[in-house]
Parts: structure tokens; C-alpha cells; sequence
């Protein structure tokens, strides 16, 4: 009985890696075909994982189980048999290796399928974190962040959204005051070109009391450039014109009377968009914008924000995160820059 299970399990693991590829040198490959994607076929082998294999070094092809193979601008659903010559026989009808555009297992067609007409609730991705921090005694503080981040990735565009939030305040002596209270949150949507080049627009809305600024929201579009992009991460860069608006609150004492101040101009921006994979659990995320004022160069602001998240269950995670706001010309009496940073539990979320 052991020598006949062993046999069953010697069968069974033959027939799921029964695909092979000889390769222009003679060496051959043996596993399961994943896809064929661009310039790469990536096969998974039993012994060393995930192979990725260069098409134009193919020489021969077959497959045991049935795959999509896109030739001509059409799938067609087949075994593969080499036919010889750089040829492959798909449906029973011979294809030059070089006329195969794509090939896809059943879960990754189905993953391909799923990204090519997905429903607006589909596909989003992101965190949600709420922090909480206090203390007791002769001092009684308390601190409050609130933050998210979410997209919405297709094959031609991306949607995300950004939301953080600050309450924070202070008891000694029986006096309260509040620390600090800001909010700040966008929005922001991008579509493909051409590979490498893609549109985008966002809209931003911005309140922090401490730097007296009632309302800040900004409305922009420009270009973008795909530097790096793979499983791992990407890298862009930004860049186009904005329309700002701001409005500052009077300030009072124990200061000199200040107006109320209102501004609206136009902006030239540029910046970047960064994102790694660490580990299997980690991942980093990183942007950065330049506003410069079109009728006063020095009149510029800066936004940068950074985040780090661990998973610790499938919907438990660990974030990390950070948000700077630099204006070069505050209102008199206030600083320049106003810095957020929060650590603590959060929840992730994929659909």
C-alpha cells in the first residue's frame, strides 16, 4: 500500500509540471506555463519556483494543459505542440513563435479578465489606521490620528484617495488648550497614453488651525512619466499647472491683529511617486509635490508624504506614516512648516 501511494504521488506531481521548453542552446526546461507577457515567458518549476525565460531564446514549446494564447489579436484556447521550424502548433494550426503576442494559465487569464472591464467598487486597495495616545497625572494629554489611503489600479488608469486627520490637546494647571488640528485629504486620477507616458489630475483640500489656514483646496492636471514599474514597485514623475485657493483666518492675541487673507493663483508643480515591496509583507510608499506661485517664483509650497505598512494577519497591519506641509511665506507669526507623523494598528482591505 505505501509503494503504490508513493507511485500516485510520483504520477501526480509528473503530470503538473508536464510543459517543457528547449531553449536555442539545448537546455531544456520542465514545469507549468504561467504567461507569456512583453519580451518574457515565466514558467513555474517544481524544484527552483517562479523561472522567467526569455521568448526570443525559445526554440521549442509544449504544453499539457489547455492555455490562452493570444496570436493576431485574438485568444484562442489550446494545448501547444511544436511544430519545428520556430513554429508552434495552437488549435492545429501552425504560429510562429514570434506572431505569439500572449499566453496566460487559467488564473491568470481570469486575472487579466478581471482587470479588463471591472465594476467602479472593484478593485481597490489600501489601509485605514485610527491612532490613539494620552497621558495622566500632572499633565492629561490626548492625541488623535486618523488616516487612509486607497486605489483603484485598471490596465489604463488609477484612481486613489488620501485622507489624515490630527487632533491633539493639553491639560497642566487645570488650563486647556488644544496642540494641534489639521486635516488633510485628495483625490487624484491617472490614464495610460502610451506606456511610459499618462494624464493625470487631482484635487486636494487642506485645514490646519495652528498655521490659520481656514481652507486650502487645489485643483491640477498635468503629465507623468512611468520611470520603473514591476511586480516590486513603481517610480513616476509628475509635472503641470494647478489653480490654488487659500483663505487665512484673522489672528488675534496674544498677537498683533492680523487679517483675514484670501489668495487664488495659479501654480506650476512637479514631483514624484514612489512604491516598494520590501517583503512578502511590507510595503513602502512615498510622494512629493513642488507648488510654484505663477506670479511669485518664491511663493512656493511643498506636500511629502510617506507610509510604511507590515501585515501582520490578512486584514491586520501595522502602519507607519508620515506628512509634511512647507510654505515658504506664512502668515506673519506663524512657521513654515507643520509635520505629522503616527504609528499604530490599522486594518488592510482589497476588493
Amino acid at each position: 500500500m505505501k509503494l503504490s501511494r508513493i507511485i500516485f504521488v510520483f504520477l501526480t506531481a509528473s503530470l503538473a509540471w508536464a510543459d517543457q521548453v528547449t531553449l536555442k542552446n539545448g537546455d531544456k526546461i520542465t514545469g507549468a506555463i504561467v504567461k507569456k507577457d512583453g519580451a518574457n515567458l515565466v514558467m513555474k518549476s517544481a524544484a527552483a519556483g517562479p523561472i522567467t525565460i526569455p521568448w526570443d531564446q525559445v526554440d521549442t514549446i509544449t504544453s499539457d494543459m489547455t492555455l490562452n494564447v493570444v496570436t493576431g489579436g485574438k485568444t484562442v484556447q489550446s494545448v501547444l505542440t511544436s511544430a519545428g521550424g520556430g513554429r508552434v502548433l495552437v488549435a492545429g494550426s501552425p504560429v510562429a513563435l514570434a506572431d505569439i503576442t500572449n499566453i496566460r494559465d487559467a488564473a491568470e487569464q481570469k486575472a487579466f479578465e478581471r482587470l479588463e472591464h471591472p465594476t467602479w467598487g472593484e478593485l481597490w486597495a489600501g489601509t485605514a489606521g485610527l491612532n490613539l495616545a494620552g497621558t495622566t497625572g500632572n499633565s492629561e494629554t490626548k492625541s488623535f490620528v486618523v488616516n487612509m489611503n486607497a486605489a483603484r489600479a485598471t490596465r489604463t488608469d488609477k484612481t486613489s484617495i488620501y485622507f489624515t486627520a490630527i487632533k491633539s490637546s493639553a491639560t497642566i494647571n487645570n488650563v486647556s488648550t488644544d496642540t494641534a488640528e489639521a486635516v488633510r485629504g485628495g483625490i487624484g486620477y491617472s490614464r495610460n497614453l502610451r506606456p511610459k507616458m499618462f494624464l493625470n489630475v487631482f484635487n486636494d483640500w487642506e485645514y490646519d488651525k495652528f498655521q490659520d489656514l481656514d481652507l486650502r483646496y487645489v485643483f491640477g492636471g498635468g503629465v507623468g512619466y512611468h520611470v520603473w514599474k514591476s511586480p516590486k514597485g513603481f517610480f513616476d514623475l509628475v509635472g503641470g499647472v494647478d489653480y490654488a485657493h487659500s483663505k487665512f483666518g484673522a489672528i488675534l492675541l496674544p498677537l498683533p491683529v492680523i487679517p483675514e487673507k484670501t489668495t487664488s493663483n495659479a501654480e506650476l508643480y512637479y514631483g514624484d511617486d514612489f512604491g516598494y515591496k520590501l517583503n512578502a509583507r511590507t510595503s513602502f510608499s512615498q510622494s512629493w509635490r513642488m507648488f510654484h506661485n505663477f506670479t511669485d517664483f518664491g511663493a512656493y509650497r511643498m506636500n511629502f508624504d510617506a507610509g510604511a505598512n507590515t501585515q501582520i494577519t490578512k486584514w491586520l497591519s501595522w502602519n507607519v506614516g508620515i506628512s509634511d506641509r512647507y510654505l515658504a511665506q506664512p502668515v506673519a507669526g506663524r512657521k513654515s512648516n507643520d509635520f505629522i507623523y503616527s504609528t499604530g494598528i490599522g486594518v488592510s482591505f482589497a476588493r
